[in-house]
This record gives C-alpha cells, structure tokens and sequence, in this order.
C-alpha cells in the first residue's frame, strides 16, 4: 500500500523532472476545459470542476499505487452526480462524496482492491455506453443552442423537451460546437502531442468574442469564476442524512474504484509497470474526502487524462502533481479569461468525450461475445439510460455473480 512516489524518489533525477514538468503542463491544459464541462454537464458551479481537479488531481498523484495515473473529475460520475445534486442538493454531493471517500479508504485497507477484478466486463461496458448516451444527450441544448429552461433529468422525458425547444436553434452556436470538435479531430491527428482540447475551445471561444456572437459563455451563464481555493470545512453531517446518501456514496465509491483500476491497468500496459491496487483505492479515498472538504466534486483516475500524461512523456507521480499546480495557477491568475469559454464549445468536448468513452472499436466484439455477456451489457445499459445508474450496477454485477457460477458449475459437470 506504498504510494509510488516514495518509490519513484528513490531514483529521482533532473531529466525526470523536466519530462514530468512538460507533461504535467500537458494535462493541465487537457484537464483545463475538461473539468470545466463536467462540472457543468453534473449540474455543479463550473468552478468546482478546478477545485476538484487540482486538490483531488493533487492527492491521487501524492498517495496512489500508479507511477503515471492522473485523476480529477471524470465523465463517468456526471449522471451520479447531476441525480444527487437534483434529489439532494449541492451540499448532499459533498457529504456523499466526503462518505464515498471513507469507504474507499475502509476497501483500501482491507486490501479490497483485487476485487474489482469479479466485476463482469459486460456490467462495465454497459454502463459505461449507457453513460456517454446520457452525458451526449445532456450536450445537445447547448449544441444548437436551445432555449430549454431546466432540462428533466430523466432520460425519456428530455428527449421531448429537446424537440419543443427547436425553434431556439442558433446557427452560430451549432458552428461553434462544431468547429470545436472539427479541431480536437484535426490536432489529435495532425499534433497529437498537442494539447488539442484547450486550443480547440479557446480558437472557438475566441471566434464568438470577436465576432460578438449571440453564443452563451461560461461567464454569461455562470458568472465569475473563483479565483482561489476555499477554506475546507465540513459539511452537515446528521444520521438521517447518512443514511439518506449511502446509496448515493457506494456508487461514488465504486465508480471511484472500479475506473481509476481500470486506468491504472491501461497504464501499465503502456508503461510496462504494475501499479498497486491497494495504494491507488487508498489514494481515492483520500482525495475524495480533500475535494469534498473543500467542496469539489467526486474524482477519479482519468484514463484519458492518463494516457495523454504518457505520450506527452510523465514518467512518474511528480506529472499528476505539477498539472494539478498548474490548474491552480490558472484559477488564481486567469480564472477571468477562462469565463469567455464558450459553453457550445464546451458542449462539443463533451460529445467527443462521450463518444471515446463508448470505445466504437469495441463495438464489434460485443456481437461475438457470448449470449450471457450480450445480455449483461444490454441490460446494465437499458438500466443506467432508462432507470438509475446504482439499480444497473447492482444488478448487472448480481447477475454476472449467477451466470458466472452457473457457468462453473456446468464446467465441473
């Protein structure tokens, strides 16, 4: 449960630093407008998308079993998030994911990290795509500009809302949406090594600024960014709210866990390392409980942002760090520039998020997979879209325990 940064110490050198330092700068400006949008698409004060990424970013580098992981806010916790904020209130997401931290912590130290290894693939898969459906769909207002109001939060019920609100389309906000995915596209192939996402949005932001574009920013909608961390306090705790976001705090906790493993093993595979499961579910403990007590949001290992770490040459946990210390230095010097972002811009990050996280390519393989599996994944699917994220992890990863041990039973057979 040693985090590697002590073990990375131990041979630390100039040339490291300079490696990590680039890369660190890097996935700062990826993380930039990431945690802006995520933020935004949870129903949260986009600011608390840069408060979650540099103090969670900061402690999951610090303490995790992961030479290269890089955390913060991910895709994956926006429908949990947008659903507690709704039923809850701001304040409930923060003790949820302050309890969701405990919990990790409680499987870190008792070396549950292996077993994440007994959650099908398929359960995983499903609401992994059935995720990037909802978080697609949340897009689409800001897309083309609709005039929606408060969008429902169920997933049947936006749809209408959507189509009722098409008269509002604006051509110049759909260019822009776009247009920025049109340039993530471009750079990613033409410079992959170039921090694509942030030039894409600041190029289009810039075109709606200039060109005084009738086209909703962050500051339009929002405000003023902060321009500094909080004070960390605690907040409300009571029994009877305890037990109200248990729920709520086992499925950041297992969402928690179940990517940031899932990134660490895609780091290692690109690394040709072997991260510590125990230390990393440990480090997301940690850093859950820091972002909540300074009112951020739930984070996690960041396999995009991970990986981007890596091409861009992080070699160990001092990249995580330095990027999380960049973001800050955005927020304290530049917070007012970053308010001219443009939310369509935002919208197509997003998509394109959203789109990666359905991994197309995996598309193919599910035909082939066994009809169980099918079934696991369309079903966990199904439920994440139509029903509630923690009813389809319950039940897709219940099921796959049956299937499973009737498969084995049928082998000894």
């Amino acid at each position: 449960m040693r985090p590697k940064l002590l073990t990375t110490m131990q041979s630390y050198s100039r040339s490291l630093f300079l490696s990590d330092l680039a890369a660190g700068v890097t996935v700062a400006m990826v993380a930039l407008p990431l945690s802006l949008a995520i933020a935004i698409a949870s129903g949260a004060e986009p600011g608390k998308g840069l408060i979650t990424a540099i103090v969670a970013g900061f402690l999951i580098s610090l303490l995790g079993g992961s030479k290269v992981q890089i955390g913060g806010p991910t895709g994956a916790f926006i429908v949990v998030v947008f659903g507690v904020i709704a039923d809850h209130g701001y304040d409930g997401l923060v003790l949820a994911t302050l309890m969701a931290g405990v919990i990790l912590l409680v499987a870190g130290y008792l070396r549950m990290g292996r077993l994440i290894r007994f959650v099908p693939g398929a359960v995983v898969n499903g609401f992994t795509i059935g995720i990037a459906i909802i978080i697609a769909t949340s897009q689409l207002a800001d897309l083309f500009g609709l005039h929606t109001g408060k969008l429902p939060a169920d997933f049947l019920d936006k749809l209408p809302a959507l189509w009722e609100a098409r008269a509002s389309f604006s051509v110049s906000a759909f260019a822009i949406g776009l247009g920025t995915m049109f340039l993530i596209l471009l750079f990613k192939r033409l410079a992959p090594k170039l921090p694509g996402l942030i030039v894409a949005v600041a190029i289009t932001s810039a075109v709606v600024a200039l060109a005084l574009l009738p086209v909703d920013t962050i500051h339009s909608r929002f405000g003023a960014l902060p321009n500094h961390l909080p004070m960390p306090h605690l907040p409300e705790i009571t029994a009877a709210r305890l037990i109200e976001l248990a729920p709520s705090a086992f499925t950041i906790a297992f969402l928690a866990a179940i990517e940031s493993l899932l990134s660490a093993l895609v780091a290692d595979g690109m690394i040709g390392s072997k991260h510590r499961s125990n230390a990393e579910v440990i480090a997301q403990g940690f850093a859950n409980i820091g972002s909540a007590l300074f009112g951020g949001m739930p984070a996690t290992g960041a396999i995009a942002r991970t990986a981007t770490n890596v091409r861009a040459g992080g070699k160990t946990p001092v990249a995580g760090i330095v990027a999380a210390f960049t973001v800050m230095l955005v927020m304290l010097f530049f917070a007012h520039w970053a308010g001219y972002l443009a939310m369509p811009a935002l919208a197509g990050l997003l998509l394109l998020t959203a789109w990666n996280m359905s991994e197309p390519h995996k598309w193919r393989s599910y035909l082939s997979a066994k009809k169980s599996d099918q079934f696991l994944l369309l079903l966990t699917l199904s439920l994440t879209v139509l029903a509630d994220l923690t009813v389809a992890i319950g039940t897709g990863v219940a099921l796959g325990l049956i299937f499973a041990a009737l498969e084995n039973r049928k082998a000894r057979a």
